[in-house]
Order: structure tokens, then sequence, then C-alpha cells
């Protein structure tokens, strides 16, 4: 069989670790900031895990190889 690619959108959206967690950027900050409270802005800054049923359905379908 030949090798599986990885989906491109997948390679720049997640990121695997070493215990093998998804982690992905937040979602709601691109635009209609000024609605939003400060606290929530600066939450949605960071990369957060995905739950353990998302991650293995990333992990399986879009990143074969991580």
């Amino acid at each position: 069989m030949p090798k599986m690619k990885t989906k491109s959108s997948a390679k720049k959206r997640f990121k695997v670790t070493a215990t093998g967690k998804v982690m992905a950027g937040a979602a709601h900050k691109r635009h209609r900031l000024i609605s939003k409270s400060k606290k929530a802005k600066r939450q949605n800054r960071r990369t957060s895990a995905l739950c353990k049923a998302d991650g293995i359905i990333v992990k399986r379908n879009f990143l074969p190889y991580a």
C-alpha cells in the first residue's frame, strides 16, 4: 500500500505533544473582538488540548503519522 497523506490544513492547525495529546488554537478570536470581554480575549490567546475523543479523530483521519 502507498503511504497515507497528511492533510495540509491539519498540519497548520494542530500539534501533537510528546504524550499524544492534540493541541489546537482557540476559536472565536478573529473578528468581533470589541464585543468580547478582556478575559475571553486573553484566554483565547493560548492553545488548549482537545478532548480525548476529538484528538483520536484528528490523529486517525488527518495526521496519520503523528
